[in-house]
C-alpha cells in the first residue's frame, strides 16, 4: 500500500497564495460537532410553510470538575456546568425517527454541524440562535428509570 507523504496531506489544508490571479485555490474547511448527552424536551415538529419539516429537540451536556487543590481523588468538592444545545434534524428518514422515538431524559449522541442564524421575534427584536443541524443521532437509551442508575 502506498501512502502519501505528509506534506501532500497536509497541502489540501492549507491555502497557498499564487502571484497570478488565474489560478484558483480551494481550500478545505471542516464544521463537525459531536455530543453527547440527554434530551431536556421531547422532539418537537415544526414546518414552514413551503418549507421542509424539522424535528427540534434541546439536549443537555455536563463538564465536571474538581476544585480545590487536593490530589485527584483525594477530598475537594465537585463543580458541575450543563449546556444546552438545540438539536435540528432536517434529514428526512432521521427526522421522522428521531421525532417518533427520542423522549424527555434519552441518551443520545448526535453527529453535525454547528449554525448560527438570526431570527425576528413576536417583539420585532433581531435574536441570534445558535443550532447543531444533525446528521446522525445514536440512540443509546430510551430515557427511563433504570437508564439513569
Amino acid at each position: 500500500m502506498w501512502r502519501r507523504p505528509a506534506w501532500q496531506v497536509l497541502r489540501q489544508f492549507v491555502r497557498h497564495e499564487s502571484d497570478t490571479v488565474t489560478s484558483l485555490v480551494l481550500e478545505r474547511s471542516m464544521n463537525r460537532v459531536q455530543l453527547l448527552g440527554r434530551v431536556g424536551q421531547d422532539p418537537i415538529m415544526r414546518q414552514v410553510e413551503g418549507k421542509n419539516p424539522v424535528t427540534i429537540f434541546s439536549l443537555a451536556t455536563n463538564e465536571m470538575w474538581r476544585t480545590g487543590d487536593s490530589e485527584v481523588g483525594q477530598g475537594g468538592d465537585i463543580s458541575q456546568k450543563t449546556t444546552w444545545h438545540r438539536i435540528s434534524v432536517f434529514r428526512p428518514g432521521l427526522r421522522d425517527v428521531t421525532y417518533q422515538y427520542v423522549r424527555k431524559g434519552s441518551r443520545i449522541f448526535v453527529e453535525g454541524k454547528i449554525d448560527y442564524g438570526e431570527y425576528t421575534d413576536k417583539n420585532n427584536v433581531r435574536r441570534q440562535a445558535t443550532t447543531i443541524i444533525a446528521d446522525n443521532v445514536i440512540f443509546l437509551s430510551d430515557g427511563s428509570v433504570r437508564d439513569k442508575v
